[in-house]
């Protein structure tokens, strides 16, 4: 089951009943349902402003932030798409800075739903076409479009390379193998270069395509992906050729100014790749002129929610310390256990069944003092049981409230699901 989102605005809640009727996915990617759906609505992905294109198994939500915040210095008007939404569909479409208005979002469903009649599109399929067809409407200077799932047969992937100033794919691993390991013929059968060659479908002829530093990836996912910027023409870069990712921070290269530091607003040592990927992407392509003080202003200010986010003093977290990441795969793990390491935490989880409580609770091992696992409100999730040692809570509140008053942290994590409940109930509505 997906979250739709609800609305308070009836005209809004009344196309997303509708979306709730599509499929989240259907059992095999593909562009078809896509391009037929932009050809109806006038191919407006063909008439936007200079887009970056970014993929990744995880940091990717984390890099559009990034690069909105510096292109957003620069003073430029700045259209974004991500996915997925934390509390509001609405979070999905931001037009020229602002998150699209109810007014304005609930007659664009309409008219793409309509459009799309015969399709049979997905849930995704939609809302691409119906950012795409905003941003071809209001007036901006660039856009910055995250993946939704994989990159080959992504809907994002409909952009032509006519449109992309730059691409860039962030971390690699294995999330989703019903979709990007599904059996096909002329892909790599190894589950890692698989996902090296599926996140690498989003490289266009003559667009540059930027990647974290080789070491950062395992040498299959690196191999398929070199491969397959080789074969389409897009000159490949990563980030160290133009940003040195250094402990704290991300360095400059003395072509521009040995002194420019990078410092990343958004906590975590995996956010200096990360930011550092997005100053290259900006670094490296010539479409839109940024410069270096926009780069290091948008470092400090960018914002996302729900990844290693520490909670502002409200209903929910009170003055206590209270952290919220929504990962759920073992790179996203990995990278939690890597924030906490050597400090000790009180876990508050919810995982839906799909997902594999392993991947938090091991990295998390050395630092847990307790777990307490919760329902993801409106999803099938893991009881107790999954999670050696846990406690069983109705809710995230009564959790919370059942905690010592030890001084010690409290993650929340396990699910975006979660994740936007607990921004809810915290008043802390993505905005």
């Amino acid at each position: 089951m997906l979250d739709f989102g609800r609305s308070d605005d009836p005209q809004v809640q009344a196309q997303l009943d509708r979306l709730s009727g599509l499929s989240i996915q259907r059992g095999r990617l593909e562009l078809d349902a896509i391009r037929e759906l932009m050809e109806r609505l006038g191919n407006p992905h063909r008439k936007l402003p200079p887009v970056f294109h970014v993929a990744g198994t995880n940091g990717k939500g984390s890099t559009c932030a990034f690069l909105r915040a510096m292109l957003e210095a620069q003073g430029l008007r700045v259209h974004v798409t991500t996915s997925p939404h934390l509390v509001r569909y609405n979070e999905r479409i931001r037009l020229a800075g602002e998150l699209i208005s109810d007014d304005v979002l609930a007659p664009l469903l309409a008219e793409v739903l309509d459009a799309s009649e015969g399709l049979s599109p997905s849930f995704f399929e939609v809302t691409i076409a119906a950012s795409f067809l905003a941003f071809s409407r209001v007036p901006a200077d660039v856009c910055v479009v995250e993946v939704g799932l994989g990159g080959r047969l992504d809907a994002t992937n409909v952009l032509e390379s006519e449109a992309v100033a730059a691409c860039g794919i962030a971390a690699l691993g294995i999330d989703h193998e019903q979709f990007l390991l599904a059996p096909e013929d002329g892909v790599p059968d190894d589950p890692m270069a698989r996902i090296g060659f599926e996140k690498a479908g989003i490289a266009k002829k003559g667009v540059p395509l930027v990647t974290l530093l080789e070491e950062y990836y395992d040498d299959r996912a690196y191999e398929a992906l070199s491969k397959v910027a080789w074969s389409v023409g897009a000159p490949l870069y990563d980030n160290g050729q133009w940003v040195y990712v250094d402990q704290g921070s991300a360095q400059i290269l003395d072509h521009f100014d040995q002194d420019v530091r990078l410092i990343p607003s958004i906590p975590g040592e995996h956010q200096i790749s990360n930011v550092a990927l997005a100053a290259t992407m900006l670094l490296i392509q010539d479409s839109v002129p940024v410069s270096i003080a926009s780069l290091v202003a948008g470092a400090k200010e960018a914002t996302w929610p729900a990844r290693m986010q520490r909670l502002s003093a409200g209903p929910l977290a009170g003055q206590r310390e209270v952290w919220l990441d929504g990962g759920h795969n073992p790179n996203a793990g990995a990278i939690v256990g890597e924030f906490f390491s050597g400090k000790q935490v009180h876990l508050i989880i919810g995982m839906l069944e799909a997902k594999d409580p392993t991947a938090l609770i091991d990295p998390l091992s050395t630092s847990l003092v307790s777990i307490t696992a919760v329902p993801v409100p409106a999803h099938e999730a893991h009881g107790p049981s999954a999670f050696a040692g846990a406690k069983a809570s109705p809710d995230v509140p009564s959790a919370l409230a059942a905690l010592p008053d030890d001084g010690l942290p409290v993650l929340i994590a396990g699910s975006l699901y979660l994740a936007g409940e607990v921004l809810r109930l915290n008043d802390e509505i993505p905005d």
